[in-house]
């Protein structure tokens, strides 16, 4: 089926993108676990709209209660000194369409994450800059990532954001600022030299999807058909395939 517009009419007064992209990280999280992780492997859909934090009330109330005194057989609490500056911090448009994969044989251990971009996630230098610096840190921490930019509605191009900041000038398909891509990036770790192997393609609204190579290791990738998820994910919120 070939990719849709979900940011522009016709289909934009239809179904909310947002739902949509939740819709698409869950069938990649089912298509994972139903169909292609070995043992030990899952994958969890995590979806975050902005940053609003809900403080747990009990934890509140026990660590605004003041420091408590000898008397009551506790710990007087350290009072630190006053910062010497803050700023503030744009975190307001930090979306997250986010699907994990974790190695649960040491403990859950994320091996890779796939990252659906947002519009929030290109509106502005600062939030760019922030997604880009989220999947450096991923490969810094020998986990592979794969961003899926299907935004018609937003100027800018994470994919070479993240190349920028990684200091690796390359030239891939997808890669200028109007282009929709999905990019895999795999972190190889050596004794005498480190490296990042990319596989990337260009997305265009209404062609198909590819299939691309989700690496849970060094020596061990899965074949991640994005049109087979998107097309689940379409039939979820029933926007009708043509």
């Amino acid at each position: 089926m070939p990719l849709l517009d979900h940011f522009h009419p016709p289909l934009s007064k239809q179904r909310h993108w947002d739902s949509f992209h939740g819709a698409w990280a869950e069938a990649i999280a089912r298509h994972l676990n139903e169909e292609e992780l070995p043992a030990h492997f899952y994958a969890e859909a995590r979806v975050k709209i902005g940053s609003r934090v809900e403080i747990d009330v009990a934890t509140h109330d026990e660590l605004s209660g003041g420091a408590r005194s000898s008397d009551d057989g506790g710990v007087a609490v350290w009072a630190p000194p006053k910062p010497s500056a803050s700023a503030t911090l744009d975190f307001a448009g930090l979306d997250l369409f986010e699907v994990n994969i974790l190695n649960d044989e040491e403990g859950p251990k994320i091996v890779a994450a796939i990252e659906l971009v947002s519009p929030a996630n290109k509106d502005r230098p600062a939030r760019r800059r922030a997604f880009a610096i989220k999947c450096a840190s991923y490969l810094q921490d020998d986990i592979s990532v794969m961003i899926v930019d299907v935004v018609t509605e937003r100027r800018g191009n994470l994919h070479a954001d993240v190349l920028e900041l990684l200091n690796v000038s390359v030239a891939t398909p997808g890669q200028a600022g109007d282009d929709l891509y999905a990019a895999v990036y795999r972190p190889v770790f050596g004794v005498d030299q480190n490296r990042v192997d990319l596989w990337t393609e260009a997305l265009t609204v209404g062609a198909p999807l590819p299939t691309l190579p989700l690496w849970l290791s060094a020596d061990l990738a899965l074949p991640l058909s994005l049109e087979e998820t998107y097309r689940a994910a379409c039939a979820a919120r029933r926007i009708e395939l043509t």
